[in-house]
């Protein structure tokens, strides 16, 4: 009678033990499942971050060209090459970018996309 008795309470332990790791492998189970699933429909994936905004500048008169490009290149190491280079790229792309250096986005693809015979940029 004992050895029923203590076989039963072996069989009872183990399905104890056997119910609360089932548990827990399910736990497991969901949490790495949570983890790898995609995002769900009713959450939108993140926006893809937008270019920054670029303001374009209007268009100069040609004749205030040498005055923005003797401000421009006021600063420059050659700034008689400077301004000869600025003032043909404002005549034909009719803009001068504000600053002593930089900021050539400003004036569009005209003045970016200009280069030299070498494929350097050519305005300054």
């Amino acid at each position: 009678m004992a050895s029923r008795l203590f076989f039963l309470v072996g069989v009872f332990l183990l399905s104890i033990t056997m119910v609360s790791c089932g548990a827990k492998v399910h736990e497991l189970e969901a949490s790495v499942e949570a983890e790898t699933k995609p995002p769900s429909e009713d959450r939108a994936p993140p926006a893809p971050a937008a270019p920054p905004a670029v303001h374009v500048l209007p268009p100069v008169d040609a004749k205030a060209c040498p005055g923005l490009c003797e401000g421009r290149c006021r600063l420059h190491s050659r700034p008689n090459h400077c301004k000869r280079v600025c003032n043909t790229c404002c005549y034909r792309c009719k803009c001068v970018p504000p600053g002593t250096y930089g900021n050539r986005e400003m004036c569009g693809k005209c003045y970016t996309d200009m280069t030299t015979h070498g494929g350097r940029p050519k305005c300054p």
